[in-house]
């Protein structure tokens, strides 16, 4: 049995969200959820309620899912779109930046 929750355009960059769900690949799902609790990161809330969007459509897809054999199996951030913004610089200039986005995807199956 397996399931998969994503969030699409998330306004941070990839790399950053990658320190966070690198924590919870390959752990049990509840063992997951205690660890994006107590991490001290602003991405964490977000991953957690994609592994609980996870965890809710194994639920949802049969009866027989048992929530405490689930683990994570695959969890991976992908880039999304750059937005280019304009900041100003001295003299009448301009420096461009990028306003970088992810997409996170996190799979939950159920060990045998």
């Amino acid at each position: 049995m397996e399931a998969r929750a994503e969030a699409r355009y998330i306004r941070i960059s990839a790399q950053k969200a990658r320190l966070v769900v690198d924590l919870i690949r390959g752990r049990n799902a509840g063992e997951a959820i205690n660890t994006l609790r107590s991490t001290n990161k602003r991405i964490a809330p977000t991953v957690e309620k994609v592994l609980k969007s996870a965890i809710a459509n194994a639920q949802n897809r049969s009866e027989e899912v048992d929530v405490d054999k689930l683990f994570v199996s695959e969890a991976y951030v992908n880039e999304g779109p750059r937005a280019k913004r304009i900041r100003p610089a001295p003299m009448g200039r301009a420096y461009r930046y990028q306003r970088r986005s992810a997409h996170i995807v996190i799979t939950v199956t159920e060990k045998e």
